[in-house]
C-alpha cells in the first residue's frame, strides 16, 4: 500500500507486486530517504539537503543511498550547473531540462557544434526559403523536422532559442508579420562603416544633425535620429 493525504482525508492505494518487492525489508529511515527523494520530483534533491530534512547521520545516509539503488528505487544525477555535486531523484524519472540542460547540453558539456550546426540551417532557411522576404518561427520549426537536422526532437520554444541567439549576434532580424500575426525574420543588414558613405563629408558640417540625410540605397535618416546605418 501507499499512502497519501489530501486535505483532512488519507488515502490508501495498491501497488503493483513487482514495486512491492523493491520496498520488501525497508527500515523506516530508508522508506522516509525515499519519500524526501520522491517529492522532490524530476528536479532531484541534493544529499545534503536529504540529511537535513531526514536528520541521519552522512555515514548511515550513504548506507541507505546504497541499499535504495541498489533495488532501483533511485539513482544519483549530475547537474550541468553543478558538476561536482550529486542529486537524487527517484529511478524511472527523466531530468529536468534544468537538470541535464536541455538539448543543447551532451554529457553535461555545452555543445557548440550541434548548435552551429542549427544555427547554420535556420540561417539558410531565412535566407533561402520564400525569396528571403522573410520566414516564420513555424515554417523554420517544420523545414527542421523535414531536414531531420537535430538529433532530437526540438519544441517551438527550443527553436525559438536558437533564432534569439541568431537576432542577438545580429544575424537576423523581425521584418512585419505574416496573415496569422506571426513575426517573420530576414538576414540582417550587415553594418558599414562611416568611411563606405559619400556622404561622410557633408555629416562633419556642424548643422549635421538639422539635416536630412540620403543614403546610396535611399534610406533617409532623418535629423535628431542616432547616426548610425545599416547597408546591405
Amino acid at each position: 500500500l501507499t499512502m497519501s493525504k489530501v486535505g483532512d482525508e488519507l488515502y490508501y492505494n495498491l501497488i503493483r507486486e513487482d514495486v512491492a518487492s523493491k520496498f520488501s525489508g525497508l527500515d523506516v529511515s530508508a522508506r522516509m530517504v525515499y519519500q524526501i527523494i520522491e517529492k522532490a520530483g524530476n528536479m532531484g534533491i541534493w544529499t545534503k539537503d536529504v540529511r537535513i530534512q531526514s536528520n541521519i547521520q552522512q555515514q548511515a545516509l550513504n548506507k541507505i543511498f546504497k541499499n535504495l539503488e541498489s533495488r532501483k528505487l533511485i539513482k544519483p544525477v549530475k547537474s550541468v550547473t553543478t558538476k561536482t555535486r550529486k542529486l537524487y531523484m527517484l529511478y524511472d524519472l527523466s531530468p529536468a531540462k534544468e537538470i541535464t540542460g536541455g538539448p543543447w547540453y551532451t554529457e553535461l558539456e555545452f555543445d557548440h557544434e550541434f548548435v552551429s550546426e542549427l544555427r547554420t540551417f535556420i540561417m539558410h532557411c531565412v535566407r533561402r526559403l520564400n525569396g528571403g522576404k522573410g520566414i516564420g518561427l513555424q515554417e523554420i520549426s517544420a523545414k527542421m523536422k523535414e531536414a531531420n537536422v537535430s538529433r532530437v526532437q526540438l519544441n517551438l520554444s527550443e527553436v525559438s532559442q536558437l533564432m534569439q541567439t541568431l537576432a542577438f549576434d545580429y544575424m537576423i532580424e523581425q521584418n512585419g508579420t505574416n496573415l496569422n500575426g506571426e513575426a517573420l525574420f530576414v538576414a540582417a543588414k550587415r553594418c558599414s562603416s562611416a568611411c563606405e558613405f559619400k556622404w561622410w563629408e557633408a555629416a562633419l558640417c556642424p548643422d549635421f544633425q538639422f539635416r536630412d540625410i540620403r543614403f546610396e540605397d535611399d534610406v533617409v535618416l532623418s535629423k535628431h535620429e542616432p547616426h548610425h546605418h545599416t547597408a546591405s
